[in-house]
This record gives C-alpha cells, structure tokens and sequence, in this order.
C-alpha cells in the first residue's frame, strides 16, 4: 500500500496545540513562518513518502549485517542517508552557529514522525544525533563543540549512546566502563556495552560514541559516573580502539543494527569528557530525555502507519453482508470501532508529543514553568505513546483477520517494529516510577499541579472533567503514600494523566475544526475525537481501581508461585 504523510493532521496540531505562531513571534524562531512550516512539513513528507517507505520491507527481511566487525546496512540504506544529509534534514532544529536551522524542536517533532512511520529503523540513526547535538551543546567544551558538533548537525557524523552494559541494564549505577587520564587532557576507556544502536554501520565514515564510564576513586552508583565523547575516528584520522564485536537478532527494527561493542582492547580507546568528572548522568540525561521524547515519536509514527495501512485494506475487502448487500468490512460494526479508535489513539498520541516538544521550544526561549512542565510529560509521552503504538499496531493486524498474521500484507512488521519502544530508553515501567517518584512532586508539586489546573480551566467535555478529578485525588494520595504502594499504583496513574492531558488537547483540536480549521477530512478527525472523549477518557477513569491498589496485594503471594 502506499503511505502519505498525514501533513494537514500534523500542521492541526501545531497551530493549535503546540502554537507555533506563538513561538515565531520570538527572534530565535522567526524562521518558523507559517510558509516555512509549511515548506518543512511538505518537504519531510515527500522524503519520507519517496525515499525512506520504499526500504522500509527490504530492511526488515534483509537487515543489517556484521562481518569480521564491519556492519552492512540493507541495500539503498547508503543512497537514503546520503539524500538525508543533503537535504539538511539532521539539522533542522540544531543550532545555528554550528550550521544548523535553528527551528522549533515541535516542527522537527513533526519530520521525526514522517520518518518513523515510512522506515522506523532508518530514523533510529539521526534520532540519536538530535540527543547528542543537545548533550554536546549543553555540556561539551569548548573544544568539543568546534570539532564535533557541526558534523553531527550536518549528518556528516553519526553518533550514539552508550549506557548499557552486560549486568548493568536498567540499573545504570551497575556499570564497570573504565575511563583512566591519559595526561594530555584524554582519556582511555575500556569496556563493553550491549544494546547500542547503529554502533557500527557504513552510512558515514565516523561516528561519536557518548560512552558512560568510571573514573580512577568514583564512587559507587550513579554518582560514580563519567559521559566521555569517544569518535570511531579520530582527529588525525586513526582508528580508535573499538569495535562492534556482533550486532543481535531481534523480533523488529532489523536494518537498525543493535551493537556489542568493545572499548579499550589494545590499551585504551581514547574519549574526552562531557562535562565535569562524576557529571556524567546529568550530561546523559539531556540526551536520554531527547531520546524518550522521540522514541514517543515512534509510537506515533507507527500508528499513523499502521492505520492507514488498515483502513485501505477494510475498504478494499468485501466479506459478509448488511442489509442483504455484499459489503466492504470497513462498515461492519466491530471493525469500523476498531478503525476509529486507531484513529483517535492516533491524533491523540500525537497531539501529546507535539504539545511536549512545543514546551521544550518555549523553556529554550527561557519559560522555566514550560521547562517544568516538558519533564512532566516527558515520561507521559515516552509510556502511553509507546503502548499506543503497540495497541494500535496490535488493532492493524486484527482488522486485517488471518492476513494481518501473514508477513507479505507488511501488517504484522509495524507491531514487530513498535514493540521495542516500550522497552528501550527506559521501560515504560522505569517512566512510571519516574512520574510518581519525581515528577508529581517536581518543584514541590507545583509543575504536576499547574497542569491541572491548566487542564480545568479550559477542559469542558464530562469525561474530562470526572478523570481531572479522579486523577487529583490519586495523585494527592500517591505523595503520601509508601514507596512501595506508590510504585505499586504508577502505571496506571501515570495512563491516566497521559490521556487526561492527550484528551485536553484534542478537544483543543475538535473546537479548532468547529470554528472551520483543518481542511478536509474533519468528518473524520471529528469522529475519531469524540469517541477519544467519550470512550478511552472514561476507561482511564476505570484505571483508578489499579491506582488505589496496594504493594501488600501484589506481595501476598511469593513470586515462585504465579508460575
């Protein structure tokens, strides 16, 4: 099936969730004209539609491949990403003095979206460099950020994150990477680590490793720990001692190559600081936090591509009857409530996720409240988006019957693809323990509560109205509550404030299209809003019961015995 970009639904969001006119009328956005917007939108799409969805199958059968430590991406993968630096797509929002475009993080949003739902394991390569341009910009030296950063903004360069390790997952404060003085301002760092995305690859000739590590005397933990910028390549133009040693073989995203790689087998592979010693979560998770957000931005994108790859098949297969006449399944009941929530999953996740972007373009222009509020939602965006993602992609195959679990019908790749998202940059259990152990209680309570308060002065749908309340008493009990019963009660609570603050928005949007905003298809967005509205804002209320439960019911039972 072919795919198009869903430009009028995104250019919607922007001028009324995200208000975009409102950031250009500041000097360092003054370049987001509503014609550039335009220009931007229309351009990402066409990219995306001609160059990047057409390799999206041949990717995921042929994947990459590692041979004797080089990794060799699918056949067009070069071409696409040489077209991709060409185009100037990487630095869209980078930083102008390093060559970059200097636009709203919330139109680069929109562009990462297009790029996720035509080849999500294409747009995984620049997603990292959009983390590491910010990390480098916010924390790198001097030094650094003339000899790295214009690279990395052009798309020269590729550049990734190096967390993970083999006993250290999720528990970075585990990790054992060594980084030793070298006497010359360097340092030489040694160890592996797993997981690391297009670690090795043959699009560009270097690329930035932003490796994790201990010093000489850390301490234990996180506060232990060090962010080093260690390129493939290094500026005389030697090779650095690493290497990718295998990539693994996963369920999804195939032609993303997820690396073992090696630092420091002959000695020592050499890397600067980012930041001062022992700061090194604090320069990682300026870069983490970028990365949570757009990989929210692939739940998105997939959905927008698994529901229009659904929607042509229900209209193009006739099965059964109504009203004695040979149909198309798209009007079977069951069906066509499947396609509609598909739809206003869809609009509402992105809705969430521009709306995120957006507060980060305003704590750029020196709002703190809206920076606040941007690490609020940021494990909002990354959980619920992530999951939308999958449930759609989950609704595509099944509207497609015993099709859908057929690989030819490109169904069953979307799913495959999505449900890694959940799980990487942190579990989507990881950000909502963080919501619930730090964010509702982010500058004494009053980020989480401005929100709601934002929320009931403009919200007036009843469903609305009863999870704003319902939610407010949870979330008063959770501040209270036992670590464990806190924890105990965050994956539901941190659903629900995700769709309360996603039906907020889209109910922005519905009056937008009543006042004649939007364009065509409006018929459809309307539908696919009310029944947001109606429906799941009430089956997040539902939720409650999971929030008010207690670690002591969870507990009763040893775990030996829930096999």
């Amino acid at each position: 099936m072919s795919f198009a970009c869903p430009v009028s639904d995104q250019r919607l969001v922007l001028d009324h969730v995200v208000r975009i006119a409102e950031l250009a009328k500041s000097n360092r956005f003054a370049e987001a004209t509503p014609d550039m917007v335009d220009a931007v939108l229309q351009g990402a799409a066409e990219f995306a539609e001609g160059e990047l969805a057409p390799l999206n199958t041949v990717g995921d059968r042929e994947g990459s491949r590692w041979v004797d430590g080089a990794v060799t991406t699918p056949p067009g993968w070069r071409e696409a990403y040489a077209r991709f630096v060409e185009g100037g797509w990487m630095g869209l929002s980078g930083p102008v003095e390093v060559g970059g475009q200097g636009l709203p993080n919330s139109l680069s949003a929109a562009m990462m979206e297009d790029f996720n739902a035509a080849n999500v394991a294409f747009a995984l390569c620049p997603m990292l460099g959009l983390g590491a341009v910010e990390a480098i910009d916010a924390h790198g030296s001097d030094d650094l950020k003339r000899d790295y950063l214009s690279k990395i903004v052009s798309g020269e360069w590729t550049a990734t994150m190096n967390l993970t390790e083999p006993q250290a997952g999720s528990d970075v404060g585990a990790l054992k990477s060594k980084a030793v003085p070298a006497g010359d301002g360097s340092w030489r760092v040694s160890g592996t680590k797993i997981f690391i995305t297009y670690g090795e690859h043959d699009l560009t000739d270097n690329i930035i490793h932003m490796v994790l590590a201990r010093t000489p005397g850390a301490p234990d933990g996180t506060k232990g720990i060090s962010l080093f910028l260690v390129p493939k390549v290094l500026p005389d133009g030697t090779p650095n001692d690493l290497g990718c040693v295998s990539v693994e073989h996963k369920m999804g995203i195939h032609a993303s190559p997820t690396c073992v790689m090696a630092y420091g087998e002959e000695g020592g592979a050499t890397g600067w600081l980012i930041g001062p010693e022992l700061g090194g979560m604090s320069a990682m998770f300026t870069m983490m936090n970028n990365a949570r957000l757009n990989v929210g931005l692939q739940g998105v994108g997939l959905a927008e591509r698994a529901t229009q790859r659904a929607v042509a098949y229900a209209l193009d297969r006739k099965q059964g009857v109504r009203a004695g006449l040979p149909v198309r399944i798209a009007d079977h009941p069951d069906v066509r409530r499947m396609l509609v929530r598909m739809r206003a999953l869809t609009i509402a996740a992105r809705s969430l996720a521009y709306y995120a972007f957006g507060q980060l373009d305003r704590a750029n222009l020196g709002d703190r409240e809206a920076g606040l509020r941007a690490d609020v939602l940021t494990p909002l965006v990354k959980g619920w988006c992530t999951d939308v993602g999958c449930e759609v992609a989950s609704l595509g195959i099944q509207v497609h019957g015993g099709m859908g679990f057929i690989e030819e019908t490109g169904a069953a790749q979307h799913l495959r693809d999505a449900r890694i998202a959940p799980i990487y940059e942190g579990t989507n259990g990881i950000q909502a323990a963080d919501f619930v152990q730090r964010k509702i209680g982010l500058d004494g309570g009053a980020a989480f509560d401005g929100l709601i308060a934002d929320i009931r002065a403009e919200a007036q749908h009843k469903e609305l109205i009863l999870l704003t309340d319902e939610l407010e008493v949870l979330v008063a009990s959770a501040r209270n509550a036992s670590p464990d019963d806190r924890l105990t009660a965050s994956y539901p609570l941190m659903t629900m404030a995700a769709v309360l603050t996603a039906g907020w928005l889209v109910e922005r949007l519905g009056r937008a299209i009543d006042a004649g905003e939007g364009g065509g298809g409006n018929a459809g967005r309307r539908a696919a809003i009310e029944y947001f509205l109606s429906v799941i804002v009430p089956e997040a209320v539902g939720l409650g019961a999971g929030a008010e439960a207690t670690a002591e019911m969870i507990y009763q039972a040893p775990a030996e015995e829930l096999a």
